[in-house]
């Protein structure tokens, strides 16, 4: 069992507070979006292993990333019936995710998609890194977002009546032309019409049109409120009129919310443990100044309206309280460790990652504290204990 050293991505949307104060440090009154626990080659995480044949704690070791701890031997960490079906590499991504601000408004693709056109891309030799390339790799990227503050969200299409309702509410003229679409049509017809109406405006005429409709919905507040927010971070952005077509969503601290593939959603503010498979295919539909490729955005959406579905973890008579998700390459778990608890045995026979986000729990013998965390090998004896609450991010085989 390893303690993991993580990486904190700047992003510009991230919050300057919310990461200090889980790990109890103090701000840098930089924006700090994202802390990465995994095997990601972007920024994976770093432990420090013996080295050789002498596996005595500081005898040789040094810090080496997971990355490379795993590749040297993928059956002892992931587990041999994870290596058999994900491949010799750490199928998940473990982050906290603390949002300042709106995150661009985008949709994942399926596994079949994200193959397709990640070949399509290649053979057409875009490079990999280039800013109009849409497919980083050939994976899926199913997310899985648990608040731990109160977290306000998007996710998923609203009925287009509703959408219609809300929208017509603004009194924004050049809105009349959506809502009339919305009102008249079939859902899937409507929806689709409306969203490629917004994405293929005229941008300065669509700028003055979120103008219009952000002052709108300040002025009415309520249910209009999120908007003028969004509006205020990216003014002009044609995403601000997608958002309204979406359900808006906010978690209480403990409930989660599960975005598949197909499905549009942002994140708006609050700090959450997040868990996704290890792919970087994001199509963006708005909120953001990145390339936005409608043709192929198009392709991928589903449109159909849903319930935003809220998870609320099941509890065990372990202790453990599952997110249960449709996905296998992760699984998310809870421990809620009370005090005088006696020792929780995690044993798996899949590498684990156990994150603390409260209290002074310990993982074997390593102490831990909010925000640290520790990479557990398949079948590596581990037992919890102490009072807090533990994250545990596994696999399903």
């Amino acid at each position: 069992m390893d303690r993991l050293s993580n990486t904190v991505r700047p992003y510009a949307w991230g919050s300057t507070t919310a990461i200090p104060e889980l790990l109890g440090t103090a701000p840098t009154g930089e924006p700090q979006a994202e802390m990465w626990m995994g095997a990601h080659p972007g920024a994976p995480s770093r432990l420090t292993r013996p080295t050789g044949t002498d596996t005595t704690a500081g005898s040789g070791a040094r810090e080496r990333s997971l990355t490379d701890v795993i590749a040297a031997d993928p059956e002892r960490e992931l587990g041999a019936a994870a290596v058999r079906t994900f491949g010799p590499r750490l199928p998940f991504l473990l982050k906290l995710l603390a949002a300042g601000a709106p995150l661009s408004l985008q949709v994942h693709p399926d596994l079949a998609q994200a193959q397709e056109g990640y070949a399509d891309e290649e053979r057409r030799g875009i490079p990999i890194d280039a800013p109009h390339r849409t497919y980083k790799d050939a994976n899926h990227k199913p997310e899985l977002i648990c608040a731990l503050t109160p977290f306000d969200g998007l996710c998923g299409f609203r009925r287009p009546a509703e959408a219609a309702d809300l929208i017509a509410a603004l009194g924004v003229d050049s809105l009349k032309p959506f809502v009339d679409l919305l009102r008249a049509h079939p859902e899937d017809e409507a929806l689709r019409e409306v969203l490629t109406a917004i994405l293929t405006a005229d941008p300065e005429e669509m700028a003055h049109t979120v103008a219009e409709a952000s002052e709108a919905a300040g002025r009415l507040g309520g249910a209009h409120a999120p908007y003028a927010q969004i509006a205020h971070h990216y003014p002009g952005d044609p995403g601000v009129i997608a958002a309204m077509l979406l359900n808006y969503v906010q978690l209480q601290p403990g409930e989660a919310m599960f975005l598949g593939a197909g499905v549009p959603h942002a994140y708006l503010g609050g700090l959450g443990v997040e868990i996704m498979a290890n792919s970087d295919n994001v199509l963006r539909c708005g909120l953001t100044p990145k390339h936005v490729d409608v043709p192929e955005l198009l392709r991928i959406v589903r449109f159909e309206a849903t319930e935003p579905g809220i998870l609320r973890p099941e509890a065990a008579p372990s202790g453990e309280e599952v997110y249960e998700t449709p996905v296998d390459e992760f699984r998310l778990s809870r421990y809620v460790l009370p005090s005088g608890g006696g020792p929780v045995d995690l044993t798996a026979p899949t590498a684990q990652i156990l994150l603390c986000t409260a209290g002074a729990p310990r993982a074997g013998e390593i102490a831990l504290a909010p925000g640290e965390s520790v990479f557990v090998p398949a079948d590596e004896s581990v037992e919890v204990a102490g009072t807090g609450t533990l994250f545990r991010a596994t696999v399903v085989v």
